[in-house]
């Protein structure tokens, strides 16, 4: 019987390698200076800031409109994730009936929603201006606690609303940080810090105590106005000679 001889099965053709791609080094991402790494500010250059303020507008006012320590709570409770602008607009008619909590608890929370209808999360914020009311009438006799921890412990209040009602109803020296504040507090490097609180006790420990009463209003102002978060007004700054921002617009 003959031998079958099996030829070999061709070789494929080797695959030409794909050349490796040269490394190519991504530019990196120009380094901004760190505020916390900003020089701190003297003693004299916060009293010299605090002063401009003060000469500017010896007495800053708040710009949530209210009647008395209630109404100032519910505004301030109102003004989360809201403007105060936008705030004063509903509660003008609010407050005008019902600026006591007794009044507003007899309103009920779906007449306060209907007044608050044009401020974000109105529906939460009614239900908590109805049980802060009923809270107030049951554990504290119908008035504004005065204390931090009192207030704190009302729905839909924080530390800054307490710092707020604190220091306009009561006159505290207190520091009520917003996103106003925070700006101004870590872009100057007056007092830098990863949180409001942060900055809310840099702030206390370097402003002061003849400036404390009306410093958070100074700052909030110069936040909402000049200090702009896009586009800081640097040309009309007070302290655009003091503050440490690297990238002023002057």
């Amino acid at each position: 019987m003959a031998k079958i001889t099996r030829k070999p099965a061709p070789r494929k053709a080797a695959m030409p390698k794909k050349k490796a791609k040269a490394a190519v080094a991504k530019p990196k991402a120009p380094v901004r200076t760190s505020q916390k790494a900003a020089k701190p500010w003297t003693p004299a250059e916060v009293h010299e800031a605090f002063s401009r303020f003060r000469t500017a507008n010896p007495e800053p006012k708040g710009e949530l409109e209210h009647v008395n320590p209630f109404t100032l709570l519910v505004a301030v409770v109102l003004s989360a994730q809201a403007t105060d602008a936008g705030v004063n607009k509903a509660t003008r008619a609010l407050f005008a009936v019902a600026d006591t909590p007794q009044k507003m608890l007899d309103l009920g929370e779906e007449r306060v929603r209907d007044y608050i209808k044009t401020i974000g999360l109105y529906r939460t914020k009614a239900k908590n201006v109805i049980a802060l009311s009923a809270k107030l009438l049951s554990e504290f006799g119908g008035e504004v606690p005065r204390t931090r921890a009192e207030i704190e412990s009302l729905p839909g209040a924080g530390r800054k609303t307490a710092n707020v009602v604190l220091n306009m109803a009561f006159g505290e020296h207190t520091m009520a940080v917003d996103t106003h504040v925070f700006r101004v507090g870590n872009r100057t490097a007056l007092a830098p810090g990863k949180t409001p609180l942060e900055v809310e006790l840099g702030l206390e420990k370097i402003i002061p105590a003849e400036f404390m009463l009306h410093a958070h209003h100074w700052l909030i102002l110069h936040g909402r106005y000049t200090c702009l978060a896009r586009k800081p007004r640097c040309d009309v700054c007070l302290i655009t000679d003091l503050c440490r921002w690297p990238e002023k617009t002057v």
